[in-house]
């Protein structure tokens, strides 16, 4: 829990709220400010991807310590950036250490450690997520009206080396040994083998369920990264829209427990379908409504899907092929989320630049989600198979 609200220095809804002043000092539009987060983010997934199998060799609690150094090393940097150049490794260091890792080697170690119930624990541990969602945007904006937009990022370095880390080796101090808690294939965790990546990356199944599960990263990011475009269009204050992340947080913390407790008694794989729904209205509430009471409820639905994920997906590749190479396999998913959460704020940005109207795109986000649960709905009893298999 604490390793993913740590993660939040390097998440969208964070670095969203300093966009305007980073623009501005840097002379960047929509468009250019996102497609250096969107290059940042792609390298980021590509590290992911190849390095992230590197939870199933070292300890998760020196992997986590190394981690936070680095987005704390990230967090200095970007407190005195002064060029548009400098933001590309800045941003890079910030989604691999933060968004990348941190909620990698969370996720890997609860789905490794925790077998009976898997699904509960997993939907304690994602709950640093919505915790830092609730508090850091709104500190930000205060801590910047108070000190500036770069003393903040300093703060978040110092929050990092000095309360993080501390509380992590104190947490993980006695860490299950790695292979410790690994139970004979087929038992409780219902599978009835370990399978190995090469093996899961030669299954047309995984890269169906990959290709739905990225939606909310997809959306949820392009929608925060551009809040302040967003706000200014629909003539609310950005003020406003961070305030309602409590409610976002609360939503997802509730909708989280939940969904552990279901994954435990249904399997995960059985929700896949329905967790994409949510969102969808929640973003046509958005596209259509002027009112500014449409942000709370954009937020309530919206964290419908996002609670439900968080739990649904650290659940799932563990329920589907087993612990044993989970942090090999998880890196490919994640990195495939990462990915996602890359495109969006470049081509809403670029977007943007050639006049199209933010409602039109969030339209266009409604539909592509909509027809992803479909997509997902179809795949539904050949994962049944598989796990079972």
């Amino acid at each position: 829990m604490l390793m993913t609200m740590s993660s939040a220095f390097g998440q969208t809804y964070f670095i969203a709220i300093f966009a305007p002043q980073i623009k501005s000092e840097l002379g960047l539009s929509d468009g250019g400010f996102g497609s250096l987060y969107a290059a940042g983010t792609i390298t980021s997934a590509a590290v992911m991807m190849w390095g992230g199998k590197v939870a199933d060799v070292f300890p998760i609690r020196l992997l986590a310590v190394l981690a936070i150094l680095g987005l704390a090393a990230m967090c200095l940097a970007m407190s005195s950036v002064a060029a548009a150049w400098m933001l590309l490794p800045i941003l890079f260091g910030l989604r691999l250490f933060g968004q990348g890792s941190m909620g990698h080697l969370a996720m890997t170690g609860v789905g490794r450690w925790y077998l009976r119930r898997r699904g509960r624990m997993m939907s304690l541990a994602v709950l640093g997520f919505p915790a830092s969602e609730a508090v850091m945007p709104f500190a930000a904006v205060t801590l910047m009206a108070a000190f500036g937009w770069r003393e903040v990022w300093t703060i978040a370095a110092a929050t990092l080396v000095l309360v993080s880390i501390p509380l992590v080796l104190f947490f993980l101090r006695a860490e299950p040994q790695l292979g410790a808690v690994e139970i004979p294939s087929g038992e409780t965790s219902g599978v009835r083998r370990q399978w190995t990546r090469a093996e899961v990356l030669r299954t047309p199944e995984f890269f169906a369920v990959v290709s739905g599960i990225v939606v909310p990263s997809f959306v949820m990011t392009g929608i925060f990264f551009h809040q302040a475009y967003l706000v200014e269009a629909k003539g609310w204050s950005l003020a406003w829209f961070a305030g309602w992340f409590p409610v976002y947080a609360i939503t997802s913390v509730c909708t989280a427990l939940l969904t552990g407790w279901l994954v435990d008694r249904f399997a995960a794989r059985s929700f896949l379908p329905l967790f994409l729904l949510p969102m969808t209205c929640g973003i046509l509430v958005l596209a259509f409504s002027t009112s500014p009471y449409a942000v709370p409820v954009f937020m309530l639905l919206g964290a419908l899907t996002n609670g439900s994920a968080s739990t649904l997906l650290g659940a799932l590749w563990a329920e589907l092929f087993g612990t044993r190479h989970l942090g090999a396999i998880r890196s490919v998913a994640f990195a495939g989320q990462v990915f996602a959460s890359a495109l969006a704020p470049g081509l809403i940005g670029l977007l943007l630049d050639f006049g199209i109207r933010i409602e039109a795109q969030y339209v266009a986000l409604a539909a592509y989600a909509l027809v992803s649960s479909l997509w997902l709905w179809l795949f539904v009893p050949r994962l049944h198979r598989i796990a079972h298999g």
